[in-house]
């Protein structure tokens, strides 16, 4: 299917001049970055919001990122894709995904800090999802799988200006064919006595992790 973003006339004038503003995924990273983590606390009902929500209620959770992140850069020539990542624990995770220069990189809000954003420096989307295995390793969670979604699958379903929940985008990832991840049981092991351990002693997440020089710069409620 042939990727068409929107016009901009379908923006309002203050989305336009956001869009115009984030014209990079770094620039939309760190305008991610510094909005609130959208918890969904109860006793609220869950919320899957697109573009336009997450401007007007000014914060969003990883899902929500993904399809914010999506929306702004399809109007700077950047395919609208989803790729998700699979947990042992079910608690999977949503990034936006592009490739730069023949290489992938993402843009992501989450509450850890290290499934944040990726620079551009990973040769396939393979080698992309497996820099996210170690950081996911927590009390629970573990990589299991990726898979990638074109959003232009979704058709006429709007996803970035509806006021509506876009609980059709959640239900085409859950049916999304997933590549599997497999990591040695030992490394998840060891991982995760790594991470009660920091946590037992710190009460916060750690960043003890390989490969942060290939990260994108992290919120500042994390440092």
């Amino acid at each position: 299917m042939q990727h068409s973003a929107p016009p901009l006339a379908a923006f309002t004038p203050a989305e336009r001049r956001l869009v115009a503003r984030l014209r990079t995924p770094r620039q939309v990273q760190d305008y991610l970055n510094r909005l609130p983590y959208n918890t969904e606390p109860p006793p609220g009902p869950g919320t899957l919001r697109g573009f336009r929500q997450v401007v007007r209620r000014n914060t969003a959770h990883c899902l929500e990122a993904a399809l914010f992140a999506a929306c702004v850069l399809e109007q700077h020539g950047f395919p609208p894709l989803l790729m998700s990542l699979k947990s042992l624990d079910l608690l999977d995770h949503v990034i936006f995904v592009y490739r730069q220069g023949g290489r992938w990189g993402s843009v992501a809000r989450s509450r850890d800090p290290g499934l944040h954003g990726r620079r551009p420096l990973f040769r396939s989307a393979r080698a992309l999802a497996l820099s996210y295995f170690d950081a996911y390793i927590d009390f629970t969670g573990a990589l299991t799988g990726y898979g990638v979604y074109d959003l232009t699958r979704m058709g006429s379903y709007d996803w970035r200006f509806s006021p509506r929940n876009m609980w059709a985008v959640e239900r085409a990832l859950i049916r999304l064919r997933h590549q599997p991840i497999k990591g040695s049981r030992e490394r998840i092991r060891g991982f995760r006595k790594r991470y009660r351990a920091y946590w037992a002693k710190h009460q916060r997440k750690p960043l003890f992790y390989r490969g942060k020089d290939k990260w994108t710069p992290i919120p500042r409620e994390f440092l």
